[in-house]
């Protein structure tokens, strides 16, 4: 991360530091079920489970957090972008969701 980008991110942590996320709880207790599972698939290569078994698990946690992030997103549409809107600060929440696409998507 270059130096704009870094001042970028600061300029949006700043605006959005004081933003309530309508999702919250409901990212949190999805989160909280991924950790579980996460350790339960940790329980399981540690008492030398069936890779295709493990695999599977992998996948499904890759899927929950894909969920969580579309969470977010829809969060950070219906709160954080509307209320950049109203701010006038269109253009740098655009650039903000951009880069966090570029990171999600990948």
């Amino acid at each position: 991360m270059d130096e704009s980008d870094r001042e970028f991110s600061e300029q949006i942590s700043q605006l959005q530091d004081s933003h309530e996320h309508i999702h919250r709880q409901k990212v949190l207790a999805r989160l909280a079920r991924i950790e579980g599972h996460v350790r339960a698939v940790k329980r399981m290569v540690e008492q030398d489970k069936s890779c295709p078994d493990v695999l599977v698990q992998i996948a499904a946690i890759r899927s929950a957090l894909n969920g969580v992030g579309r969470v977010i997103l829809d969060d950070h549409m219906r709160g954080c972008m509307l209320e950049a809107l109203q701010k006038d600060n269109y253009e740098m929440a655009f650039k903000d969701l951009s880069n966090a696409l570029d990171r999600f998507v990948d």
